[in-house]
């Protein structure tokens, strides 16, 4: 191999013997045989060949051809000093649920004390400002004190904000009183940090069990989560603006207890919180960290913590009414009855019919106004049947580059993944494609994001079902797989995604991280690491992965994607071949055309749903 074609999926190869250069899309690498000839050896010229035409919008079928070589040499490319890294760093998906307060869209909440009371609503801000005073008194977080001499006091800061119901009407006025934790220094005023929440899944399978089992799910919020945590170093923070000691005005404040904007006050009130849940019988989930169960006979709760959100889910009215009233005992707690709202999801629920639906209609709704798309034109599909973007769409000038600069690229990309990690699996592979080009996006990238946002303008109302028609509760998997299909690097594209009474409780589209030379190859490694029932549409990769002999044009992928066989052998995994029209995950490797992308998106639960049915 000589080279690497840019502008269709392919390679330049050269052929000693007939003297000839050709493009093909697969190849072999003897990397243990050398080529050797009786000639002396010489060297020979090779032109590259230019192409006039751009990167085609839909990707051609691959044609060998031959090209003669030229007599004139190769240019000598000159190479470039490595750089650093410039990719976006990113939080795990698991503490997207903290960003969902920060898209409420303008509700005019003040950024400082000053704003704050002077504003047209400064009544309002102060009560909510004396209110936390008092949280705050009447938990002892602080006692003042002279600030000891080689130490040095944390700033303090107020935040502003509004909270509102599912339908955006605003209810609350909230001021919290946080830390400058970012003034903090590793090993002298905290030292741990780390604080699990719970996982999107998790919630996603209770409540699929709840559903079908016809379950109660109450909830309850935790007033002054952080102020519940216990600190074990010395910190000291500058006294509250607006609230100062006017008899001591220099002293500062010896934090007691944790607060809000301390790196360690998450990880403070999640310890507090297992070791009180704990006293009460609850054991945690060995898998998932902030879930905790009690059983007791045929009486089986579930508890589930997000930060300071709770949902109690079980079978027995005495025991869930119970275990509120020891949460209350142990903290200031809020009762808020069935669960209808939580991290921006709202939980539709028919009892008759065993039937749990969950939608982002308001949130979408939020995100379609912040990005000005709230009167676009309605999308049918995600993204378009056929549409393949690359780097070569980036803008290269400096002018376009400034042009793209006033695009909120990532801020839309960002928004659209919490939808999509929450109840929207019919837009992760255009959000799995889309999200590659978040440092240098073109024009091309973002008229794709903005097809996604119109897509959802017109389905924002459908919902993530459960139960309504299964008979039994099972668990199924669909794995999927499209060949090379990123143009940049030639890596195929993965989607799986688990059901349990017939909703999606798990789903993933992403680029493998290995490149391989065949369909089945491509299957095998999205099929990996998967348990229970998995349901693939190659025939091919289902019998690389029950068979035991090795396959010759595979070797180059790495074995651990053959441990699947081990674990098929020990039967905790079915491998199934299922027709490609029935495949719920095809969606999830590839844009399909809307017939086709609107019926597996209904297979995985995805539905419309009458508020009052």
């Amino acid at each position: 191999m000589i080279d690497q074609r840019t502008t269709t999926v392919g390679y330049y190869f050269y052929n000693p013997e007939e003297n000839k250069v050709f493009v093909a899309r697969n190849g072999k690498f003897l990397e243990e045989k050398f080529l050797s000839s009786g000639n002396t050896r010489k060297d020979v010229d090779l032109q590259v060949v230019d192409e006039e035409n751009t990167a085609p919008i839909v990707e051609p079928e691959i044609q060998h051809e031959n090209v003669e070589p030229q007599s004139e040499p190769i240019e000598e490319v000159q190479t470039q000093d490595l750089r650093r890294s410039s990719r976006v760093n990113q939080e795990p998906d698991r503490y997207l649920g903290f960003l969902v307060s920060q898209d409420n869209g303008d509700l005019n909440e003040p950024t400082s004390y000053g704003e704050a009371v002077s504003g047209n609503e400064s009544e309002q801000w102060q009560e909510a400002m004396k209110a936390e005073m008092q949280s705050m008194y009447d938990n002892q977080v602080w006692e003042l004190t002279d600030l000891p001499q080689h130490c040095r006091a944390v700033g303090r800061k107020w935040v502003f904000k509004k909270k509102t119901d599912m339908d955006g009407n605003v209810h609350t006025f909230k001021a919290r009183l946080v830390a400058k934790g970012f003034t903090q220094i590793h090993g002298i005023d905290y030292d741990e940090t780390f604080s699990p929440v719970a996982m999107l899944k998790s919630i996603r399978i209770l409540m699929a069990i709840s559903a079908y089992f016809n379950y109660e799910i109450w909830q309850m919020d935790v007033k002054t989560t952080f102020l519940n945590g216990k600190l074990t170093e010395d910190v000291y923070m500058e006294q509250p603006e607006g609230f100062e000691d006017p008899k001591n005005p220099n002293k500062v404040c010896k934090l007691l207890k944790s607060i809000y904007g301390l790196k360690q006050a998450s990880r403070s009130w999640n310890l507090h919180f297992d070791e009180r849940i704990k006293e009460f019988g609850f054991a945690k989930s060995e898998f998932e960290p902030c879930v905790y169960t009690k059983f007791s006979r045929s009486i089986v709760t579930f508890l589930v913590l997000y930060v300071d959100d709770i949902l109690l889910i079980g079978n027995d009215v005495l025991t869930l009414q119970s275990v509120k009233s020891w949460l209350s005992k142990c903290f200031q707690m809020k009762d808020l009855g069935e669960a209808t709202y939580i991290l921006g999801i709202e939980i539709y629920r028919n009892r008759s019919k065993r039937l749990i639906g969950l939608s982002q209609s308001t949130y979408i709704d939020k995100i379609l106004k912040k990005f000005r798309m709230d009167e676009s034109k309605k999308g049918f599909i995600p993204m378009q049947h056929g549409i393949v973007l690359s780097k070569t769409q980036c803008p290269v000038s400096s002018q376009d580059q400034d042009k793209m600069k006033s695009v909120p690229y990532a801020s839309a990309i960002g928004s659209i993944m919490y939808a999509m990690l929450c109840t929207r699996p019919d837009v992760a592979y255009s959000v799995s494609v889309t999200s590659r080009y978040q440092q240098n996006p073109g024009e091309p990238h973002w008229v794709a994001v903005k097809n996604i946002l119109k897509y959802l303008r017109r389905t924002k109302d459908l919902f993530l079902v459960f139960g309504g028609s299964e008979d039994e509760i099972s668990v199924n998997g669909y794995s999927d797989a499209s060949f090379q299909t990123d143009r940049d690097d030639f890596r195929s594209q993965s989607g799986y995604v688990f059901t349990l009474n017939g909703g999606a409780i798990l789903w993933k589209s992403s680029k493998q991280d290995t490149i391989v030379d065949s369909t089945t190859e491509a299957e095998v490694v999205a099929s990996v690491s998967r348990p229970i029932d998995i349901f693939c549409d190659n025939s091919g990769a289902v019998a690389q992965a029950k068979e035991l002999r090795e396959h010759h044009k595979s070797r180059h992928v790495l074995r651990k994607y053959h441990l699947i066989r081990e674990i098929i052998g020990r039967g905790n995994v079915r491998i199934c071949k299922i027709p490609t029209e029935e495949n719920v995950a095809d969606p999830l490797t590839k844009p399909l055309a809307r017939v086709k992308h609107e019926a597996h998106a209904n297979s995985i639960g995805m539905q419309y749903l009458e508020a009052n049915s």
